[in-house]
């Protein structure tokens, strides 16, 4: 990480203009080095945004269920509760959040768990803060467009929504999966954007790489990956995942829905 001579050097240099807006953008950083918790503080307090910081994750879970901000900066190692931990119980707590993880690993593994835990985004460091500003307004951006986009479906198919297909219920105005029994079932984002993909496209062979271009979250994440999300999803949708009949392999091609999906 820079010295702080080296972070007023940046902040001269490259410091970006303030974002606008009525209300300020909230980050919460979960951060237990203090100098770089206080160096993101200092820049995106700078930049227009309200910053809160706390140093392990547990307080980290806490402060965003009690106050939830509109992205979270976390640290893959943390004190009490580590970051993949945090992020997949702030997916289960609190749903979408746009979550940055900053790792000290230039590790492809710990991204990919990362990305699979419900991480929008990574950085590895020592990192720029220019580029943490600018990756933070990405994942934002990105937020939005997703919140835009259902009102264009509703507005051509206002019951859209929701979809059943064998014991379960999917609505994704709230992105909440429920079994036979009304009982809610967790989804990482990727598994989330996994499931949707074939709902799109039921009982019809995809390719990996079709279905790797749907959950696509980061250019690092490869092809296997695809592989890896769908043993997850078998194993919260499927009787026997061992012996699959909802998301069964197509040789030679990909993986197919074989379950009809009916919209409610």
């Amino acid at each position: 990480m820079a010295t702080a001579t080296d972070r007023q050097k940046t902040a001269k240099e490259n410091f970006a203009v303030p974002d606008s807006g009525e209300r300020k953008v909230s980050l919460l950083v979960v951060e237990d080095d203090e100098n770089i918790s206080t160096a993101i503080s200092e820049y995106f307090s700078r930049a227009g945004y309200n910053v809160k910081t706390v140093e392990d994750g547990l307080n980290g879970v806490k402060a965003a269920l009690d106050d939830p901000p509109d992205a979270v900066v976390l640290d893959l190692m943390l004190p009490k509760m580590d970051g993949l931990a945090v992020c997949k119980e702030l997916r289960e707590k609190v749903g979408y959040l746009p979550i940055l993880m900053l790792t000290a690993k230039d590790d492809v593994v710990d991204k990919v768990l990362g990305l699979e835990m419900g991480a929008d985004d990574y950085i590895t460091k020592p990192f720029s803060l220019r580029e943490l500003l600018a990756r933070t307004r990405a994942v934002l951006r990105r937020r939005e467009s997703g919140r835009a986009q259902p009102s264009k479906d509703q507005a051509r198919e206002p019951e859209r929504g929701r979809y059943r297909f064998g014991n379960w219920l999917l609505d994704r105005r709230n992105r909440r999966l429920t079994d036979s029994n009304d009982q809610a079932v967790a989804l990482t984002k990727g598994e989330y954007a996994l499931l949707i993909a074939f709902l799109d496209a039921p009982q019809r062979p995809l390719s990996r790489e079709h279905l790797l271009q749907a959950t696509r979250i980061h250019e690092d994440v490869f092809d296997r990956s695809i592989d890896v999300q769908v043993l997850r999803l078998r194993r919260k949708l499927e009787t026997d995942p061992s012996a699959p009949r909802v998301i069964q392999t197509e040789r030679g091609v990909g993986y197919v829905f074989a379950l009809a999906v009916e919209p409610v």
